[in-house]
């Protein structure tokens, strides 16, 4: 019997130096599970669209063309009903070991559109490049490293931000859990 996917404990994001302005935040994660589990609960909208958002948050609207130039739209909606988009654009793409991606805030269609639409100031988070490792560190285990640079962000808004990814991580590892005991 295949044993349960899990993650290691919330892991302290990292600060290391970045650009002028901020720094990058880090997010490791391992996973009791093979890569190529934790790349499709990732990779496959079917799969993200039960993760995506942090805790009390759902994810009705998940499209994702995945190859370099192709571009993918999340949809997190609040317990109280409304809808964030996030959109982007994939930059680099190397099958079960490394996503990199522009994010900006979207409407429906996927389209960027300006940070107030959801609050923000205007200026706020005009796109941010982040880099997704997926690392085979064996054992059946899986290192995932999300790095984050936003060079717009506040330091509250980083801890935030890293406390809504530690949260969909945590969502994350029920679906590879689950992946893994139906393979």
């Amino acid at each position: 019997m295949p044993e349960q996917a899990t993650t290691s404990p919330a892991a302290p994001v990292r600060a290391v130096p970045g650009n002028a302005a901020n720094e990058v935040q880090i997010i490791t994660r391992i996973f009791d599970a093979p890569r190529a589990l934790v790349w499709k609960a990732w990779t496959d909208p079917a799969y993200v669209r039960r993760w995506w958002g942090p805790k009390g948050f759902t994810s009705p609207v998940c499209r994702i063309d995945l190859r370099v130039g192709g571009r993918f739209t999340y949809c997190m909606r609040t317990p109280d009903g409304h809808d964030f988009y996030n959109g982007g654009e994939f930059l680099e793409i190397v099958p079960l070991e490394k996503i990199v991606w522009l994010w900006y805030f979207a409407d429906a269609d996927g389209n960027r559109v300006n940070p107030s639409l959801y609050g923000f100031p205007p200026e706020d988070r005009e796109g941010n490049i982040d880099e997704i490792l997926f690392e085979d560190i064996g054992n059946g285990q899986t290192r995932l490293t999300f790095k984050r640079n936003d060079p717009t962000a506040s330091k509250e808004e980083q801890a935030g931000a890293a406390e809504g990814m530690r949260q969909i991580l945590d969502k994350m590892a029920g679906v590879v859990a689950e992946l893994l005991r139906n393979s």
